[in-house]
């Protein structure tokens, strides 16, 4: 049997949470239909390793390749090539903590809702050092975007443009030093990197000895330390614990999911399995345990999860997501045998829900909760942006106009205003639809961002809109003197002044259906957005200024032009 030359080999450990610490309680966390699949063996090797310890030996194996029958219809060349992948399952338990290393395929064998989905997160914002960053996922919650950054050289975590106050940061990788490893004992000067998120990823000892002091060593600086002080904000978003508050926050969304879709719920890839996702051909959605069939497609559908939610009875909604499954293929024909993984529906969505004035959201089957430190912060920098007074002067919305409407309104109620919603400018570096600076110009040359926001979505748009605009005037001089013309043209005799720099950005948001617009009524996560987005423009020396734009029946005189128009 061949043996490694060196005491340590990159494994992926996950911690297990809900598993008592005997071998009998991690067989019974194991899925008996996987064991199956794979032809399980089942070792003890308690007395190796001094400790509590399970191994689980099998293969996946498919008599023909996916791509034989394609290969054959394309060439007329007979191929039949089987596939044979091994699966190793290491569990263990290391004072009273149960752990799992998977080996090749092993990592399929353990159960998603035994995973401690920050374990590995958790450890490498106490360890990483915050200026030798390499991987950064991080999500976007409101708007379903995760980010992957990836920087082999290393960079400063501050350098990465990570929105402490937008993003939850879902794995973090980089160079890992001043920890006893075993890693250490073959060269004390060798660098080690680490990557964590739901596993941990990193160089363990081989050895069984080794292999627990490793652990030890682990679980001592989850347990001893405090985070690294630039990578503390990955914390300030914690799970909820408490079984009666977790049963309300059910209830409520079970509510949401009865009603029309209003930009609350999103789509959330499961965090440890983007590599499955992007290998997936066909995705088989099954909404409820008890039905009979399963919607296929070539990508997730919310809209087919939502509205087979919205047909089930109260009380039952979100148990049908809960218990109803997501399974990916790596081929179109969807077969047994092309199965990639299974996982609950709950795993794809993210929801944000509000109980009194705690605010929470559901992400990777699991409920956060923004601890209110963090909320007071966010919330006394909403408070400063949004004005009373403001410095433009906006006309109230017919609440039956569209955007557009709106936007085409404003220079005929309010003069020295120009339009330019959809009036894109176009340069070398964006030839397609170009960008749009605006929805409207002040008369004193500011920049108007509108939106009518029924999401936090719609919102996330908005301020990327702003970002990108102002980034494209600042760096761009082609984009300045696109601008510059659309200016003249539209307001002769009072063109932009030369080089002329933005320095003010005002976001007018119609909520909802006129809701006035406060700290209190602006969704959650457009208040952590709009801050960090503030942040950036102000480092670029733009101020930001938030104002509610008032809402109206139809008024008497544009009353009298439809009916002189009727």
């Amino acid at each position: 049997m061949a043996t490694s030359t060196s005491g340590t080999s990159k494994r992926t450990l996950y911690r297990l949470t809900g598993v008592a610490p005997t071998v009998d309680a991690m067989f019974d966390a194991l899925d008996p239909a996987r064991l199956e699949a794979v032809d399980a063996e089942l070792h003890v090797p308690e007395e190796r390793l001094g400790v509590p310890a399970l191994l689980v030996t099998g293969s996946f194996e498919q008599p023909v390749a996916t791509w034989c029958g394609e290969i054959h219809r394309t060439t007329g060349c007979e191929v039949s090539r089987p596939v044979n992948r091994s699966a190793g399952l290491l569990m263990l338990a290391v004072d009273g903590e149960v752990y799992a290393i998977g080996y090749d395929q092993g990592f399929r064998l353990v159960p998603d809702q035994v995973k401690d989905r920050r374990f590995g997160l958790s450890f490498v914002i106490r360890r990483v050092d915050p200026a030798q960053i390499r991987d950064l996922v991080s999500h976007t919650p409101g708007g379903g975007r995760t980010d992957i950054t990836l920087v082999p050289g290393g960079a400063p975590v501050w350098s990465l443009g990570v929105q402490e106050h937008a993003q939850i940061v879902r794995r973090l990788g980089g160079r890992l030093g001043g920890i006893e490893l075993t890693i250490a004992q073959d060269s004390r000067t060798k660098v080690s990197s680490v990557e964590g998120g739901t596993g941990l990823r990193m160089r363990l000892g081989i050895d069984a000895a080794d292999l627990v002091a490793d652990i030890r060593a682990i679980a001592r600086v989850r347990r001893d330390e405090a985070p690294a002080p630039e990578l503390e904000f990955v914390e300030h978003i914690v799970p909820v614990k408490g079984a009666g508050l977790v049963t309300r926050l059910e209830e409520r969304l079970d509510d949401m999911l009865g009603e029309v879709p209003d930009g609350r719920i999103a789509v959330a890839v499961p965090s440890d399995h983007w590599d499955d996702y992007g290998a997936a051909q066909a995705f088989a959605i099954k909404v409820h345990k008890r039905s009979t069939a399963a919607r296929l497609s070539d990508e997730f559908s919310l809209e087919y999860v939502l509205d087979r939610a919205r047909v089930q009875r109260p009380g039952t909604r979100f148990a049908a997501l809960r218990d109803g499954t997501v399974t990916l293929y790596a081929h179109t024909r969807a077969e047994k045998g092309d199965v990639i993984w299974t996982s609950s529906v709950l795993r794809w969505i993210e929801a944000e829900v509000a109980l009194g004035a705690r605010r929470f959201f559901l992400l990777d089957g699991q409920w956060y909760e923004i601890g209110e430190a963090y909320l007071e912060a966010i919330r006394s920098q909403v408070e400063r942006l949004i004005t009373n007074t403001p410095s433009v002067d906006l006309p109230a919305w017919v609440l039956g106009d569209k955007e557009r409407n709106y936007n085409e309104s404003v220079p005929d109620l309010r003069p020295g205003y120009v339009c330019f919603d959809r009036d894109n400018v176009r340069t070398a570096l964006h030839r397609g639809n170009g960008v749009e600076i605006c929805d409207l110009l002040s008369p004193d040359d500011v920049l108007v961002m509108v939106k009518r926001a029924k999401g936090s979505d719609a919102l996330s748009h908005l301020f990327g809109q702003a970002v990108v605009a102002v980034q494209t005037l600042l760096h761009s001089p082609e984009a300045g003197d696109g601008f510059a013309r659309k200016v003249a043209a539209a307001r002769p005799g009072r063109p932009l002044p030369e080089g002329f720099r933005p320095s003010r950005v005002v976001f007018a948001i119609l909520l909802k259906d006129g809701t006035d617009l406060t700290a209190d009524t602006l969704f959650p996560f457009s208040q952590v957005t709009l801050v960090q987005t503030a942040k950036l423009l102000e480092a670029w020396g733009v101020e930001v200024e938030v104002i509610g734009i008032q809402a109206t029946a139809v008024p008497p005189s544009r009353a009298g032009i439809r009916h002189l128009a009727a």
